[in-house]
């Protein structure tokens, strides 16, 4: 249009009519993101003005050419153009000139002078009711509220803008404020509802077809909050890679996250380097305040390599006062505790105290985020006044407030990951509790910060979220990439439409909504009356050092094991053999393996259960490895064998599926997947043993939807599959079924969860571990439903090798025989079956009760 416009202006000679063609066109290049050419049409459209003798259009085009230098980084430039083009603006006018020169000053993070311009622009536009320049000028100023921290100010700006877009039809302009109103949430620490804002506006922005590569840096800042780390990273290395040419504001952005990212995975070195390119950025585009966050980012880096030096403590305070000053108050937070952390290290108690009495002032108000960092602040500060008790009572104020955070997430991915915000406070607690030597006050304060996400009631999206259309299609998607490369079809289009599939899945569970109750740590004389005569071994991690907490006999005692690393060190030997004595062929002779695999369980065993043999005698065990000791096959332990032996996430999740309602057996739901010859001979197995009435669902029949719809509310659930385990996503971990994976996603849905399911699929029970020993996968998912007993592997068993061991797990269960102790029997009948067999039925644990 504007070139149509251009040619019959150039056909009548009329050069302001011109002017106003190429600054549109102008424009419209602005919006497609190519500023080169945008800034030519917009300079010609100076120059026909000004030739055509109209002032006034020679300043509009002035201001549009302003906003695309502010976009570029040249805010020098962008300064001198708009308050060129001021003097010649009136009415309606001079408020758009008002309104671009304060999205200027915003830019150049001159934050006080750019709200006075928005709010002289939006007073002067009401008094001429230009309603479009209005809305323009509240988006902007609640954007510039949000960042600053007038959030409630923000939320109402964004609300009015959309109105007014709306009812000038501004499709466009509304999908501007819904993501500018999500980066709002974010800052306000409301996860899902921004998660939903990006989302609606994503999609409007893919409907009118504009592009908009600058938001990848929006979403970048909510995922490394939360924190989806693995999410962020992968985000934040497409933006560098996009983000080239003239979007040098977003590049520079992109190199802060993905140093920030950097910093939160432990890579001090690629951190500081990212953070140095960075700041040199923000400098050069006279960003002072983003220049103080990267500054903030090498210097923290400093600190967590070991830095000590009064100078540190200098440059960090001086960082923390600007930020500030300018708006960035959690960074500003975090910068100043990290300030006296290295003053009390100098023995310099006076300045620590100082700075974290500022910090913890933060307790009292605000996102939750900086309330949890303040009540740190105020914890580290009362334990250098001596109030340990206080101290105490303050981490564990910073942790029930992270709770409260944590349940609103709904999500359990979100729930699940937000846990890392709790470590300083967690850690801290640790410590003393540790350096006190007292073991219930260890255990006290390992629970208080353990698989969080399990201590609370599940949220479930709503029935009409979209979720179950979402994954069916997704599962369609996969079926058909699985036969796609026998029938010679290309899988590329098919795997980038299974990756937007399990993001737009991912999408809608991180919308549903929060609530529900957190189940608090259980006191170690609550947890020895549910014990009775078993015997529980909480396993820590501190500080590399490994330490187990054991209750039994009604008392608590303190042990220390060495140095973790050995202990996974060992757990990767054991793994390994396992895994070797299952996939070598039958000619292939296992002497060797298996002598190893022998090796590794006794060193594993004197590591982890021989210094406590006289605490343990020969109870029944309720073990709680730590984490990073996920994945150990404990039944290849020779003190564990052919003795009952649970594997939960913590003691808070075991006590609560203990006390759980026992359901009786009687109804099975039993689900044979296809592409394994041994699954339909295991489910016929089971079922003739005719201890309880069952569903059996094999071949075609065994559908996700079917086998869902039958295990809900079902006590018994047993499903015979090829498992995969995803470690980059566990939930999207699977049973594959006649139509596809059944995923975790889909066992979430449940209303009520099979009281005890039995999964004989590869890897079924291994979960991923997050910061806080929270657990991911199928375990997590059942356990925080509500199931109250799993049985799976935690390495690949193949079925034909497991179904003797499934049909005796049975056929004991049916006997009335308690989950641990028919696992248990069934191994020790079946570990002489053979090399493959002995492996196999080794990697089968029952988890929870």
């Amino acid at each position: 249009m504007g070139r149509s416009a251009l040619r019959a202006a150039r056909a009548s000679g009329d050069d302001e009519e011109a002017s106003a063609a190429e600054r549109a066109i102008g424009l419209a290049w602005r919006e497609l993101h190519d500023f080169d050419a945008a800034l030519r049409h917009l300079r010609r459209s100076v120059r026909l003005a000004e030739r055509a003798g109209s002032a006034r259009a020679a300043a509009l085009a002035r201001m549009s050419m302003a906003f695309v230098l502010s976009n570029t980084g040249r805010h020098a430039q962008a300064l001198r153009a708009i308050n060129e083009a001021l003097p010649h603006l009136r009415g309606v006018d001079a408020g758009s000139g008002r309104m671009q020169r304060g999205l200027v000053l915003h830019y150049l993070c001159r934050y006080d002078e750019a709200l006075r311009e928005y709010n002289g622009a939006i007073e002067v536009v009401r008094r001429f009711g230009e309603r479009l320049v209005e809305a323009r000028a509240l988006n902007n100023r609640g954007l510039l509220r949000a960042y600053t921290g007038g959030l409630r100010a923000a939320d109402e700006d964004f609300d009015r803008a959309a109105v007014l877009y709306r009812d000038l039809d501004q499709a466009l302009a509304v999908a501007d404020v819904r993501w500018n109103a999500g980066i709002s949430a974010s800052r306000a620490g409301d996860v899902p509802r921004a998660l939903t804002m990006f989302a609606e506006a994503e999609r409007e922005y893919r409907r009118l077809a504009v592009p908009r590569p600058a938001l990848l840096i929006n979403r970048l800042e909510l995922l490394v909050s939360v924190p989806l780390l693995e999410e962020a990273r992968a985000a934040a290395d497409r933006a560098l890679e996009e983000l080239g040419g003239d979007l040098v504001l977003a590049r520079s952005e992109a190199l802060f996250y993905r140093a920030r990212i950097a910093l939160l995975e432990g890579d001090l070195d690629l951190a500081v380097r990212m953070a140095a390119a960075a700041r040199k950025g923000f400098r050069r585009e006279k960003r002072d305040v983003w220049a103080e966050g990267a500054r903030h980012v090498e210097l923290r880096a400093a600190y967590l390599s070991g830095q000590r030096t009064r100078a540190l403590v200098t440059a960090l305070t001086g960082v923390a006062s600007r930020l500030d000053a300018l708006g960035w108050r959690m960074a500003g937070l975090e910068a100043r505790v990290d300030a006296a952390l290295v003053a009390r290290d100098l023995g310099d108690r006076s300045r620590a105290v100082a700075e974290l009495t500022t910090a913890g002032a933060a307790r009292r108000g605000g996102p939750a985020a900086h309330r949890v960092q303040g009540w740190y602040a105020e914890a580290l500060r009362r334990d250098l006044l001596g109030n340990a008790r206080g101290a105490q009572i303050a981490l564990r104020r910073g942790l029930a407030l992270l709770d409260e955070y944590r349940v609103s997430l709904g999500a359990t991915e979100l729930r699940a990951l937000s846990g890392a915000q709790g470590a300083a406070l967690a850690s801290e607690g640790l410590r003393t509790a540790v350096a006190g030597g007292r073991a219930g006050r260890v255990l006290s304060w390992a629970e208080a910060w353990r698989a969080g996400a399990l201590r609370m009631t599940p949220a479930r999206p709503p029935e009409d979220s979209g979720l179950a259309d979402a994954l069916a299609e997704l599962r369609a998607v996969t079926a058909d990439l699985e036969v796609a490369p026998t029938a010679g079809r290309p899988t590329a289009v098919l795997r980038q439409r299974q990756v937007r599939g399990e993001q737009r899945v991912r999408e809608l569970t991180r919308q549903a909504g929060g609530g529900g109750a957190v189940f608090k740590p259980p006191a170690v004389g609550e947890l020895a009356r549910a014990l009775g005569t078993s015997a529980l071994v909480e396993y820590v991690d501190h500080e590399g050092e490994l330490l187990a907490v054991v209750v039994a006999g009604g008392r608590a005692s303190l042990h220390r094991l060495g140095p973790l690393d050995g202990a996974l060190r060992e757990l990767r030997l054991l793994r390994f053999a396992l895994h070797r004595l299952v996939t070598l062929p039958e000619h292939v002779d296992r002497t060797a393996v298996r002598a190893g695999a022998e090796h590794a369980a006794r060193l594993l065993q004197n590591r982890l259960l021989g210094p406590l043999r006289r605490r343990l005698d020969d109870r029944p065990l309720v073990l709680a490895p730590t984490g990073r000791l996920g994945g150990l096959p404990w039944s290849a332990l020779p003190a564990c064998r052919g003795r009952a032996v649970t594997v939960v996430p913590s003691a808070t999740v075991w006590l609560r599926a203990a006390t759980s309602t026992l359901v009786s057996h009687d109804r099975a739901v039993l689900a044979a997947g296809p592409r394994l010859p041994a699954a339909p001979t295991e489910i016929t197995a089971i079922s003739s043993l005719g201890s309880v009435p069952a569903s059996v669902l094999v071949g075609g029949a065994a559908t996700v939807d079917a086998v869902a719809s039958a295990m809900d509310g079902a006590p018994l659930a047993h499903v015979a599959a090829h498992g995969s385990f995803r470690a980059d996503n566990p939930l999207f971990s699977a049973l594959e079924l006649a139509d596809g994976p059944l995923t975790v996603y889909d066992l979430e849905r449940l209303r009520t969860p099979p009281a005890l399911v039995v999964l004989s699929a590869c890897d079924s029970g291994l979960s991923a571990v997050r910061p806080g020993d929270e657990v991911m996968g199928f375990t997590a998912a059942l356990l925080g439903l509500g199931t109250r007993t799993l049985v799976a592997p935690v390495i690949p068993v193949p079925a034909e090798v497991t179904t003797p061991l499934m049909v005796d797990l049975h056929r004991r269960l049916g006997q009335g025989q308690a989950p641990a102790v028919a696992l248990a029997g069934a191994q020790e009948a079946h570990r002489g079956d053979g090399d493959a067999a002995f492996a196999a039925s080794a990697g089968f644990l029952c988890f929870g009760a």
